[in-house]
C-alpha cells in the first residue's frame, strides 16, 4: 500500500481510506488517481489483515449435501455465488455427503473462520434438523425446510402441480388423466405437487383416473406402468412427478405402441437436461434453482426481517409432448 501513496502521491494513510471503500471526504479526484495507481501496480488488499482489523471477513458459508459433486442442484450454488460476489462476498462451499456429525463439524468450521452467515442447502427439497452451535450468525434453509425458526427458500410444488394440471386441461383433457411416482406425505416435492394437480383438475371437475406408485427413477416408472398397459389399461395425459419417472414411461409407452404425443400427452416435473434430450422433447415445470440460491443470499444479508418461508415461483418449459386428447 505504501507504494500506492507513494506513486499517486498521498499520505498512506488516504490510500488505506481509498482502497478500503472508507467514505473521509477525499475528493474524487484524488480517489481516482489512488484507485488507478493501485490497477497500475496490480495491488491486492491484505483480506486476512483486513477481517482482523474490521472483524469482518465478508463471506458466507454454504453447506451443502450433495450439490457441489451431484448432478442435480448446482445452479443453486451458481444463484448464491452470483448473489454474494455482486454484494461483495465471497462464498466457501463444503459438503457434508449428508452425514450429520460432518455437517455439524463444518458449520463448527465455518463459525471459527468467522463467516458473516450460514446457508444450509439440500439437493431435493427436504425437512432438516437446523444447524446448532452458529454462535448467533444468521442462518437460511435453502432447498429445504426445518421446525427451527429460520428463513426457507424452496420452490412452490403445489403451484407447481396446479400448472401441469393446467396444461393438459388448455389442451382438452378431461378424462384418463394419469399420475406417476410415488406421493408419500413425508416427500414434499411429491405431496406438493399431488395437491396442485388434484385442486386444480377439481375445479373443472376433474379427477385423476389412475395414479401409478413408483420411485422416482425410469425403471420403477417403466415395470409399473408397461404392467398397468399390458392389462389393456390406456391413458390419454400422464403426468409424471420427474424427468426420470418420464424417461421410464416414455419407453413403456414406445414398447407398447404408444406415441408422443398423438396417443398420450405428457408433462413432468425439474426440467433437468432429460427434458431437452428427449424425443419428443418434454414439457417440464422447471425448479427455479437459480432464483432460489440468489433469494437465500439476499435473506441473509438483508438487514430487513425476511419471510419465514418463501416459496419460489417454478417456470413451465413448454415443449412438445402435450397434445389435444386423442380421437
Amino acid at each position: 500500500m505504501r507504494d500506492v501513496a507513494d506513486r499517486a502521491g498521498v499520505s498512506p494513510t488516504t490510500a488505506s481510506f481509498v482502497l478500503g471503500g472508507r467514505d473521509m471526504r477525499i475528493s474524487e479526484e484524488t480517489r481516482q488517481r489512488v484507485l488507478r495507481t493501485a490497477r497500475e501496480l496490480d495491488y491486492r488488499p491484505n483480506l486476512m489483515a483486513r477481517s482482523l482489523r474490521t472483524q469482518e471477513t465478508r463471506t458466507i458459508g454454504l453447506v451443502a449435501d450433495t450439490i457441489a459433486t451431484g448432478h442435480y442442484g448446482g445452479e443453486l450454488i451458481r444463484g448464491a455465488l452470483t448473489a454474494a460476489l455482486r454484494h461483495g462476498y465471497r462464498l466457501l462451499v463444503c459438503e457434508s455427503e449428508g452425514d450429520p456429525a460432518l455437517e455439524a463439524t463444518l458449520v463448527e468450521d465455518l463459525v471459527g473462520r468467522q463467516v458473516n452467515g450460514l446457508v444450509l442447502a439440500t439437493t431435493s427439497h427436504d425437512r432438516v434438523t437446523a444447524p446448532r452451535n452458529t454462535a448467533g450468525l444468521p442462518v437460511v434453509l435453502l432447498n429445504c425446510r426445518s421446525d427451527a425458526d429460520l428463513p426457507s427458500i424452496v420452490p412452490d410444488e403445489e403451484e407447481g402441480g396446479r400448472a401441469a394440471a393446467t396444461l393438459l386441461v388448455e389442451a382438452g383433457h378431461r378424462d384418463r388423466i394419469w399420475m406417476v411416482g410415488e406421493t408419500p406425505e413425508r416427500s414434499l416435492p411429491g405431496s406438493g405437487r399431488r395437491r396442485g394437480v388434484v385442486a386444480c383438475l377439481a375445479e373443472v371437475g376433474v379427477e385423476v383416473e389412475r395414479e401409478i406408485s413408483c420411485p422416482w427413477w425410469p425403471e420403477g416408472a417403466f415395470d409399473e406402468l408397461s404392467s398397468v398397459l399390458a392389462d389393456g389399461h390406456r391413458p390419454g395425459a400422464i403426468i409424471c412427478l420427474n424427468d426420470r419417472i418420464a424417461l421410464g414411461v416414455t419407453q413403456a409407452l414406445a414398447a407398447a405402441g404408444l406415441v408422443v404425443p398423438t396417443d398420450v400427452s405428457l408433462v413432468s416435473f425439474d426440467d433437468s437436461e432429460l427434458a431437452a434430450w428427449l424425443r419428443p422433447s418434454l414439457t417440464s415445470i422447471a425448479l427455479p434453482e437459480r432464483e432460489m440460491g440468489r433469494l437465500a443470499i439476499e435473506s441473509l444479508l438483508s438487514p430487513e426481517p425476511t419471510p419465514a418461508l418463501q416459496q419460489v415461483h417454478m417456470p413451465v418449459r413448454v415443449r412438445d409432448s402435450i397434445g389435444p386428447p386423442p380421437g
